[in-house]
């Protein structure tokens, strides 16, 4: 079953703040995302559940390493760094899926809990669920294309 909100398409307009063309844009000293830190009571289980239950490819030297795409998630301890573990619970890393309602499927299959029904933004759907320390993640399915920019 598919739920929807009318109050997502205030979220999908761009704001008067939003640059109006490519050139009004800040250069940035940053050039793309090196990796993703997921914290973890357990990193060995942690690792288990995203390479075994979700399927992503474990890195060939980090073990506490996979990746999704060409993203490198790294798991890591904060107890032994001195720091507080804490889940990620407002952050949701959407994992693209192409066929959402085969994907769920099979992550119930291999007992994953799924927060609620798939739910449809207008674009896209979304299915939201957690690894098993509590960090939220969300498989996602984009069915509409970009609106096309007028700064062509």
């Amino acid at each position: 079953m598919l739920a929807s909100s009318d109050r997502l398409d205030d979220l999908q307009q761009p704001t008067s703040s939003s640059p109006s063309s490519q050139s009004e844009r800040l250069a940035s000293p940053v050039t793309g995302l090196d990796f993703v830190a997921v914290p973890s009571t357990d990193w060995p289980r942690s690792r288990a559940f995203y390479v075994d239950t979700l399927g992503l490819r474990p890195d060939e030297t980090g073990k506490g390493e996979f990746w999704v795409g060409q993203t490198c998630f790294g798991i890591y301890e904060p107890t032994t760094f001195g720091m507080e573990f804490a889940p990620q619970t407002t952050a949701h890393l959407a994992l693209h899926v192409d066929d959402m309602a085969a994907a769920r499927a099979d992550l119930e299959a291999k007992g994953v809990e799924f927060n609620g029904d798939t739910f449809d933004t207008g674009v896209c759907y979304m299915a939201f669920f957690e690894d098993p320390d509590g960090n939220a993640l969300m498989l996602h399915h984009r069915y509409a294309p970009p609106p096309e920019s007028s700064d062509a």
